[in-house]
Formats: structure tokens, C-alpha cells, sequence
């Protein structure tokens, strides 16, 4: 009770001093014009008052400072301006600091308890970051300041970090731009014209304000670097200026970018070259899902005026085909065409030794920095039972030869709604499993229902809200044992393909023992540079996350390479504005930016604009006159927030989109473009025309409709 009562008490008071500061307006008095109308007078008094002056000074300085009012900033110059840089410093120095220290203190005496207490659970890895790094994190936010430091004030209340510590570390943090800021001040003090403002010591002391962050900053970033590093020997010279890691996607482009600036690169592989994406992933799948394609248009004949359509085929052979697809591209990523390039490729395992150091094959190579490319796996579910069968992954599923009959697809993603049509157009009896209520879960509900029927037409079972409990064999039966609604469903299979989603490589490596943070979704912690928390070992790929797609594996190789090499000089955050994605089934369906999910997700207002492809007159030849161009803008303007294409070739019309967002480009550019007839592009220009039918100005067309009447007489 009596705590509350004190609590109260402080309340009222920082109250009444805020109520009294507004109420008689004395920020007036806090103001560089009042500052340079009053400096002969405070001059004066100072010289009658040599130990009185400094003495309300530093009272008035700390009171501001510990109710957080405007203010600080003047009188810092202020100070500048009337006691000097050196004893302007000190007095600031300490002033500045005691009163922080004082709102720090009062934030946690009022709101500590209650905050932790309501959002302890929510706080608790802050509170432990505080407790492990906290002088580091208040010494940057000091250094370079990225909030208000009243906010930073106020906040750091709230958290684990003692008092005496606060003090240090702030006083030490805001020395440097106390200093920065007393010289201004002394500068003002001095200017008695507007001749004065270009003079070369304001020009300079104000220089020092701007560009004061950038060097801090820089202090900031190598004090980290060196806290890191501590305790690993760095070579005096280095056998590699870069080591990539993986030779997938994102290590193939940064060893290329490497080596054609010049720099020594090794790429070091330890399985098959070109990674994940040639070999099991998307060359593979979508090598097999064209020739489904074909057997497709073979039962679809009627539809092209044929009578019948019939293609004899054996499943070993496609299977074969998928491989010879693979041989073909084979040589884009083969470790001649990279060795040609200038880069060393080695095939091996890689072992991370220190920040500076990587074994591979009896080897110790130094590198300046490296950059991990070690991309990601199929994730396998714990389901009781799989570890007693022999099931397939997008890693393995392009060794069968022989077809199953039957074939359970769990997964409703991307992945497992490709394999799930193709298999089944291949003739496997597909079922697909998926535990949410739907399928393509990351697109609109119409959309996914679209893929489903679709789907069901072709004799695909889809059961979506299924979860997937246990595998039994049964009579020499295979069988899934599925939950749905409180209910045990079996499902029979001769084969069974996980694809519920991938997980990031990081073991085995030397990642644990470095002690390279690693996310909580398992992929690599990086920084907006693609950097871990070694500032020497970038990463990039689906070990990066957030996207795994081959194409922003690209993107990130790119920045990964580029920070890596010239980081010292120059430096890019990865730019993740703009990312297309398709699913290939059949229709295809490819978004760009938001959808209507996430947008009501997001809270973010839109407005929606369709345009059926079935209206379409090239779709409507090709007898693939079916889907929608479904646009995201903001109401009333025609910026693209986001659009979805379902329908045939839909991963090669979105480009258009996808280039007119990352450019700024609206509604009206495209449908200002000529777009060659017939094409299924056109459908992009057909959708932003229907844009502006809705955005026709009606009131301005009602005059012109007059006006025609009036020509006609």
C-alpha cells in the first residue's frame, strides 16, 4: 500500500512540473532564438557568477533530462556556447547523464512490475539478451542513435539491467556526441552576423553533427567485430579472399560474381554440383511435370478437334527422361565451366574451424570471409511408424522405375500439390493428405479451391484437415492412419511421398561448435546484409530463409558476395520488396506482393480487380480458357500492391507485374502498353483496363455525354 501511495505521489509531481512547463510555456525559454537573443546577458551573469551559473545550470539541465521534456538539444549548444567545450563538455557529460539516469530510474519504479508481469512470457528473450549483452546494446543505442534518448530512457526502465551499469555505459555512449554537440555550441556562441554562418569552424562543427552517426556507427560495428573474433588467431595472409560453402543456386552465383571481379573463390561441394535445384528439385519436377503435361492434351484430344488421343508410354522411360533433362543443364554448373571462370572447386566436406579457417579433404583453407550456401532438405514428420518403411522425398522420388499403383502425397504446399498431379497424370492412384482445411494454403481460399477441383476432376482424393498420426502395415498392406474431425481415416498406399515442407542444412559443418546463431525456424540468423553474427561469414539460399526459391537464392548470392568482398567500403541490404513465386500445377498459379489474405491480415486497405481468362481470345484457341488476373491496388490509385494469376503459363505472364512493381510502374503504364494480339499477356492489359472502367470519372463523362448532345444539334 504504501509503495502504491509513492507511486502516486511521483506521478503527481512529474505531472504538475510537465503542466507547469506547458502552462507558463517555458520551452520558450528552450529555443536557439532565445538562446542568441539572451547570450551577452547570460555571459554577463556568468562572469559575476562564476560557481552559481554552472551550478543552476547543471539543475536545470538534469530536471529537463528526467522529465523526458524538448529542449535537451538547445541547451546542450547552449552549453557550448556559454562555458566552452572543455567545461561545457563536463557539465553536460554529467548532467545529461543523471538525468537519464533519473527517468530510467522513475520508468522502472512505475512501470517495471507491471510490464514484466503482464508480458513476461513475451519479454523473456529480451530480458535475456539484456542480462547477456546489455551494455553492448544501450552502448550502441548511445553511440548512435537511433531512437529519441528519452525513449531510450524510459524503455531501458523496463528491463534487467542495473542501475550503476545504465550510468556508466551511458555516460562512456553519449560522451562522443556530447562533444560533438558542445562544439556546435561553441560555434554559435561566436556567431555575432549571418557573415558568420559560413565561416569555416560552424561550417565544420555542423559537418561533425551529420556526419557523427556514420562514424559511430562504423565504432559501433568494429567493437562488435572484434568482441566476436576475440579469441581466433586471424592469418597475416589469406589463401582465399572468399570460400563458398554449397554449390546450389546461391553458392554457384556467389562464386560466379567472385570470380569475375577478380577475387580467389573456392567452392567446396560435398554431393552433386548445381545443388537442389538441378538434380532433385525444380529441373526434375518440372522435366516430369511436361511430359504429364503431354499425356494431359492426349485425353483432352476432344477438345482439339481430334477423336481420339492415345500415347503408349513406360514409366521407367519418363523417369529416364527426367534424368536426361538433368545431363543437359549439367554443364551450366559443372565444376569445369566454374573452374574456367577463375574459381576452385572442390568436392568434399566442409568443416568450419574458426571464422578465418575451413578443412576440406586434409586441407586447412584461410579466407577473409565466406559465405554459406548449404540450402535445406525435405522435413520428415515424426509419424509413428515412417522409420518402418521405405518412403519417397523430392529427393529420392526420381529413382523409382517402377510405378506405384497406389500413392499417398502428404502435403498440400507447392511441392506436394506438383507431384501430386503428376504422378497421378502418369497413372498413380493419388491421394493427397494435407492437415489444414486446405490446400496452396498461402493463396486466397478461390484460388486453392480452384487448384482442389481441379484437381478432383483429374480423379485426384484430396483430403484436406486430415492429420497424419501413424503408418501400420496390415496383411502386408501399407496403411496411413489419418485423424479427421475426432475420426480415424486408413488410407491404403503402395508408396508414400513426404512433401510437407524443407528444413534448413546447418549441422555437420562446424556451425554448433563456431557458435553462428541459428534461427528459431531453424535457418541461419542473418542481419539485412546477409551477415551471421561473425561479421565475416555471410549466408545466403534457403539456409538464409526467408524465402526458398531458387530465384531468391540468386538475389541473395548477389548481396552475400558483394558485402562479403567490398563490405569495408560500401555495403547492401538485401532488398526483399518484390518477390514472385509460381506453383506449377496445372493451372499454374503465380502471385507476386500481397493477396487478399494477407492483406486483411496485415490490416492494409486495397481494392480488388479481376479479369476472367476465359474471356480471353488466345486462352480461348489454346481451349485453356480458364482462371483469373486477380490485382491488388491501392483504392483509388493504381499502384499494385500484389497480384495472383491463375491459368495456363501464368509463372511466365506475371513478369510483367513483377517489373512494374519493382519499378514503380501502375495500372495505367500497362494499359498504356501495346501488347502483341494474340498473346496470353494480353490478359494483363485486359485486367488494368477493368481497373479503369471502375475509376472512370462519371461526373466529368456525364458533361461530355452533354456535351456530344449538344454537338449533334
Amino acid at each position: 500500500m504504501k509503495k502504491h501511495l509513492t507511486k502516486m505521489a511521483v506521478v503527481l509531481v512529474i505531472a504538475l512540473l510537465a503542466y507547469l512547463f506547458w502552462v507558463y510555456n517555458l520551452g520558450q525559454y528552450l529555443t536557439l532564438e532565445y538562446l542568441k537573443l539572451q547570450q551577452q546577458a547570460f555571459e554577463a551573469y556568468y562572469a559575476d557568477h562564476p560557481v552559481l551559473t554552472p551550478a543552476i545550470y547543471v539543475m536545470i539541465y538534469i530536471v529537463v533530462t528526467a522529465l523526458s521534456l524538448p529542449g535537451a538539444v538547445i541547451m546542450t549548444l547552449a552549453g557550448g556556447a556559454l562555458f566552452g567545450l572543455l567545461l561545457g563538455t563536463v557539465l553536460i557529460s554529467f548532467a545529461s547523464t543523471i538525468g537519464a539516469t533519473l527517468a530510467f530510474l522513475v520508468s522502472r519504479f512505475l512501470l517495471r512490475d507491471f510490464v514484466q508481469k503482464k508480458f513476461g512470457d513475451k519479454l523473456k528473450a529480451i530480458n535475456q539478451g539484456i542480462e547477456k549483452e546489455g551494455s553492448l546494446y544501450l552502448f550502441t543505442l548511445r553511440l548512435v542513435p537511433i531512437f529519441p534518448f528519452f525513449v531510450i530512457n524510459l524503455v531501458m526502465g523496463l528491463t534487467p539491467i542495473r542501475t550503476i551499469r545504465y550510468y556508466l555505459v551511458s555516460q562512456i555512449g553519449m560522451l562522443a556526441g556530447t562533444i560533438v554537440y558542445v562544439n556546435a555550441g561553441t560555434q554559435l556562441g561566436k556567431l555575432e552576423s549571418l557573415k558568420g554562418i559560413l565561416s569555416p569552424e560552424l561550417i565544420f562543427s555542423f559537418a561533425l553533427l551529420g556526419i557523427f552517426p556514420l562514424i559511430a556507427k562504423k565504432i559501433v560495428e568494429t567493437v562488435k567485430a572484434r568482441k566476436v573474433l576475440a579469441g581466433y588467431k586471424k592469418p597475416k595472409k589469406f589463401d582465399y579472399n572468399l570460400v563458398v560453402i554449397g554449390a546450389g543456386s546461391a553458392g554457384l552465383v556467389t562464386a560466379y560474381i567472385a570470380a569475375t571481379v577478380r577475387a580467389k573463390v573456392a567452392l567446396i561441394e560435398k554431393h552433386k554440383m548445381g545443388g537442389d535445384c538441378l538434380n532433385t528439385g525444380c529441373v526434375p519436377s518440372k522435366a516430369l511435370i511436361r511430359s504429364a503435361k503431354m499425356l494431359s492434351y492426349a485425353r483432352r484430344a476432344g477438345e482439339f478437334g481430334f477423336q481420339s488421343g492415345r500415347f503408349d508410354f513406360r514409366f521407367p522411360d519418363l523417369m529416364e527422361r527426367v534424368q536426361k533433362i538433368i545431363r543437359k543443364i549439367e554443364p551450366h554448373d559443372s565444376v569445369e565451366r566454374y573452374t574456367k571462370l577463375g574459381v576452385d572447386v572442390m568436392q568434399g566436406e566442409a568443416k568450419i574451424v574458426s571464422p578465418y579457417e575451413v578443412a576440406v579433404n586434409g586441407r586447412i583453407l584461410t579466407t577473409r570471409s565466406m559465405v554459406i550456401a548449404t540450402g535445406a532438405r525435405p522435413f520428415v514428420p515424426p509419424i509413428k511408424g515412417i522409420d518402418k518403411i521405405d518412403y519417397l522425398t523430392s529427393d529420392n522420388v526420381w529413382d523409382l522405375r517402377v510405378r506405384p499403383e497406389r500413392m499417398v502425397v502428404l502435403g498440400g504446399g507447392p511441392i506436394g500439390c506438383e507431384l501430386a498431379q503428376v504422378f497421378s497424370r502418369v497413372g498413380c492412384k493419388v491421394t493427397q493428405v494435407e492437415m489444414m482445411p486446405r490446400i496452396m494454403g498461402r493463396e486466397d481460399p478461390e484460388i486453392a479451391d480452384a487448384v482442389r477441383q481441379k484437381f478432383e476432376s483429374e480423379g485426384i482424393r484430396v483430403l484436406t484437415g486430415h492429420r497424419a498420426k501413424e503408418i501400420v502395415v496390415r496383411e502386408g498392406q501399407k496403411v496411413l492412419i489419418c485423424e479427421h474431425e475426432g475420426q480415424e481415416v486408413p488410407i491404403s498406399f503402395d508408396a508414400i511421398l513426404v512433401a510437407v515442407g524443407r528444413i534448413a542444412n546447418t549441422k555437420g559443418f562446424g556451425l554448433e561448435e563456431l557458435g553462428v546463431e541459428i534461427a528459431k525456424n531453424g535457418t541461419i540468423r542473418t542481419d539485412e546484409l546477409l551477415r551471421t553474427n561473425f561479421p565475416n561469414i555471410f549466408c545466403a539460399g534457403d539456409v538464409a530463409g526467408p524465402y526458398q526459391f531458387t530465384h531468391t537464392a540468386a538475389h541473395q548470392a548477389w548481396y552475400a558476395s558483394v558485402n562479403s568482398l567490398f563490405g569495408r567500403f560500401k555495403t547492401f541490404k538485401a532488398d526483399y520488396r518484390v518477390i514472385p513465386w509460381a506453383t506449377f500445377t496445372d493451372p499454374e498459379v503465380a502471385r507476386v506482393g500481397l493477396n487478399e489474405t494477407e492483406a486483411v491480415e496485415k490490416k492494409i486497405a486495397y481494392e480488388v480487380t479481376t479479369y476472367g481468362i476465359d474471356d480471353l481470345d488466345r486462352a480461348i484457341t489454346d481451349s485453356e480458357d480458364h482462371g483469373v488476373v486477380k490485382v491488388l491496388t491501392e483504392p483509388g490509385k493504381d499502384r499494385i500492391l500484389g497480384v495472383t494469376i491463375m491459368g495456363a503459363h501464368a509463372g511466365d505472364i506475371i513478369a510483367e507485374y513483377v517489373l512494374a512493381m519493382k519499378q514503380g510502374i501502375g495500372l495505367n503504364k500497362i494499359l498504356g502498353t501495346i501488347h502483341i494480339y494474340p498473346t496470353l499477356a494480353e490478359a494483363n492489359k485486359y485486367a488494368a483496363g477493368n481497373w479503369k472502367k471502375a475509376h472512370a470519372p462519371e461526373k466529368l463523362l456525364a458533361w461530355v455525354q452533354k456535351y456530344h448532345e449538344w454537338m449533334r444539334g
